[in-house]
């Protein structure tokens, strides 16, 4: 009878079945492994969907035309429409030395043995079926797991309990979980980020094993690092995650900035330091906005080194260029690093209900429009993260009148007036330098106090009077 924590039926794609089809009528082993496994066992969506046969390299790129050997792993990549689905020969690891990958590999035939080599135990489930007993076999090698006579049903394959684990929630290496990290340690944030966005516990012995070689984690590159990262900002609740980083010693490894805010007083919610605010405002920014919460995780980090009699003075700009280093050393794109920045040199802003809308206007033109929902989302998750509700500080009144000002369609950056430095070299017969871009932003304030002076006629009348003065 199935188990009632979770669903024993596999519903494989369509395309997924069709390619594990044509390894067994060929007479090749062939399972659907890994975490895809996993996810259809929680009853929970599978993104990618990974095989696993006997069958050799060039026996997979026979069976299936066009496909493209990727690897000296054993991985052939095979495209279905607008798809790829990696397939994988059944293999042992051995000789790691660069804490990432095996020097040396071993092709099998048995199904166990590959799954001996996985992370985890919910991630060393498979399912599929022997090959078809009648069909041409060149190795004769077949694996006793899920087969009859016929090759049998297609089964679970389940070595290492992970069932059971799935069962009960927990995240449980496979073997020696010291081994396991030292073959490869993103292993390690691996396991922090599966067990927040999958709400699991970490096993002691796993989590232990985490912390006596969290020193590892040094080697890893920034572009691995983030890419975890990033799934685990993207968790319904991140602080899960960023505690297990604290508990199992990587914080300190990886993000020593953030790991300084533990014990740094804060004077918001009782009992809360710093790092306990930080992670409150991580929850608090919505999940679909990464760049938000890359800006709150970040947002106060230039508070321990400006620390001052219960002050921070300037933690904004300090933490903006700390921010900037952070993230560079993470490879994330430009773009994503400039947004991110911006956001915490600027999240200190007082709004006050007092504004005249041409002040709303200075404030839209000095953050620019692609990112004041981004800034004003980073405001409201660190007024949560402090104890007070979401639009205190009048952020909603302030959203408001933007919204106003933006349907209004005023001037709000130089793009917006009605002339541009051609117009000021050709009527005014000046020469390109620094005074055109003086006068423009000379221009652009006055047309934000007063939006009817947007006109041509009135501009070129404007810049000449500011030229005189200028003189």
């Amino acid at each position: 009878m199935p188990h009632p924590e979770y669903h024993a039926a596999i519903d494989v794609p369509p395309a997924v079945l069709d390619l594990l089809t044509t390894l067994w009528a060929a007479g090749h082993d062939a399972f659907v492994v890994g975490g895809s496994v996993r996810d259809a066992l929680l009853g929970r969506p599978a993104a990618d969907w990974d095989l696993a046969t006997s069958a050799r390299p060039e026996q997979i790129v026979e069976a299936f035309p066009g496909a493209v050997y990727e690897n000296r792993f054993g991985t052939v990549a095979v495209r279905r429409d607008d798809d790829v689905f990696e397939i994988t020969t059944f293999r042992s690891d051995h000789d790691y030395a660069d804490f990432r990958r095996p020097h040396r590999v071993e092709f099998g035939d048995h199904i166990e043995p590959d799954l001996a080599r996985r992370d985890f135990t919910v991630n060393a489930i498979a399912w599929g079926r022997a090959g078809d007993h009648d069909a041409a076999r060149t190795d004769g090698a077949r694996t006793n797991a899920a087969r009859t006579d016929d090759g049998g049903e297609p089964a679970i394959v389940d070595p290492f309990d992970g069932r059971a684990d799935l069962a009960t929630r927990t995240l449980r290496a496979v073997g020696d979980p010291i081994r396991r990290f030292d073959e490869d340690t993103l292993r390690m944030l691996r396991a922090v980020r599966l067990a927040t966005v999958l709400d699991f516990t970490i096993e002691p012995l796993t989590l232990e094993a985490i912390a006596a070689r969290a020193e590892l984690a040094r080697h890893l590159s920034g572009e691995r690092v983030a890419a975890e990262m990033g799934r685990l900002l993207a968790a319904p609740t991140p602080s899960t995650g960023f505690r297990l980083l604290e508990t199992g010693g990587l914080l300190r490894e990886l993000f020593p900035e953030l790991a300084a805010e533990r014990g740094v007083a804060q004077n918001k919610v009782p009992g809360d330091d710093l790092w306990d605010h930080t992670l409150r405002s991580v929850d608090a920014a919505a999940a679909d906005r990464p760049v938000v919460r890359w800006a709150a995780l970040l947002h106060d980090i230039g508070k321990p080194a400006t620390a001052a009699d219960g002050h921070f003075y300037g933690h904004d700009a300090v933490g903006a260029d700390m921010a900037e280093s952070i993230l560079g050393r993470l490879r994330l794109p430009r773009a994503v690093i400039d947004r991110v920045v911006q956001l915490i040199r600027q999240h200190m802003f007082m709004y006050d209900t007092g504004w005249s809308d041409a002040a709303v206007r200075r404030f839209i033109g000095k953050v620019g429009v692609p990112a004041l929902d981004e800034l004003i989302d980073l405001r409201a998750a660190d007024n949560v993260g402090s104890g007070r509700p979401a639009d205190a500080g009048g952020l909603g009144d302030l959203r408001r009148r933007i919204d106003e000002q933006l349907a209004a369609e005023f001037a709000l950056d130089r793009a917006d007036l009605q002339v541009d430095g051609g117009d000021l070299i050709a009527e005014l017969g000046l020469s390109p330098g620094p005074l055109i871009g003086r006068l423009l932003d000379d221009l652009l304030e006055r047309v934000i106090a007063d939006p009817a002076l947007n006109d041509r006629p009135t501009l070129l009348l404007l810049a000449q009077g500011a030229l005189e003065e200028e003189r």
